[in-house]
């Protein structure tokens, strides 16, 4: 694999499975000497000794992303660890299909928009004053289809537009540190996540133009991608990476059940 990466400290959180591990996997293949983190310890570890048994370089370290403080230890780690980060991937978050805006309990609301959202926000306060001084990078935040269309459960979806949101005024901020900012918006994902929501993935994929969900692995690319130097002139950006969901997806279903059909009445 090109080594896009080769000589770079990258920082992923959320990393223990599915998207985050996908993609420090895929920093590592690159060249980068990857910090994975999250809450779930034995997984984390288990993911980053798989990268080192296959020749990559990756630490694990505990890293509850709605703490200022462990924010602060983990990113102070790195600094005397590594001496430098260029790389900030804000992937850590949970899901809540379930609430509408008239029954999400006070104590869910709160706890969603503290990972979803004040996580990386900290995540960026904190870590952007090392990336500027180890030269300047990339932060990528990891958003949702549900932060680019109306969407049924409000909490999730109020995290998913305030990634975006971030991600601008941040993108705006921090360009004279050398800091670019993205933001990725995956559609359905086959992910741990989702793997027991067998009706709501049906739904959802029957929805999709490309009528599937995505693998870790694709949304893992399109992060390298936004983390290398191959895209050093986009910075404020959302990219869907939703086989075709927020773009074309209402209008593909009119195509589907009405335009391409014989003899209908348009």
């Amino acid at each position: 694999m090109d080594q896009k990466l080769a000589g770079k400290t990258a920082l992923v959180t959320g990393a223990s499975s599915g998207q985050g591990a996908a993609e420090a996997s895929l920093f590592a293949q690159a060249g980068a000497r990857v910090i994975l983190s999250d809450i779930a310890d034995e997984a984390g570890e288990a993911q980053a000794q798989a990268i080192r048994d296959g020749g990559g370089e990756a630490q694990y370290r505990h890293l509850d992303v709605a703490s200022e403080d462990e924010w602060a230890n983990v990113i102070d780690g790195i600094a005397t660890d590594f001496g430098a980060l260029n790389i900030l991937v804000n992937n850590a978050g949970v899901p809540l299909r379930g609430g509408s805006v008239t029954n999400t309990k006070l104590e869910d609301w709160n706890r969603l928009l503290s990972i979803n959202l004040t996580g990386p926000f900290l995540g960026i306060r904190t870590a952007a004053p090392l990336i500027r001084d180890s030269g300047g990078g990339a932060i990528v935040n990891t958003g949702s289809i549900a932060g680019l269309t109306g969407h049924f459960a409000t909490a999730y979806s109020t995290s998913k537009w305030g990634i975006r949101g971030i991600t601008k005024s941040a993108a705006m901020e921090l360009v004279d540190w050398n800091i670019r900012v993205n933001a990725v918006h995956p559609g359905l994902v086959h992910t741990p996540l989702v793997e027991e929501s067998v009706d709501f993935v049906q739904a959802l994929a029957d929805q999709t133009p490309m009528e599937r969900g995505a693998s870790s692995e694709e949304i893992a690319k399109v992060v390298l991608f936004l983390a290398c130097d191959d895209s050093g002139y986009i910075t404020g950006h959302d990219i869907a990476v939703d086989g075709g969901f927020t773009d074309i997806g209402g209008y593909w279903r009119v195509l589907k059940q009405v335009m391409a059909q014989p003899d209908q009445n348009i």
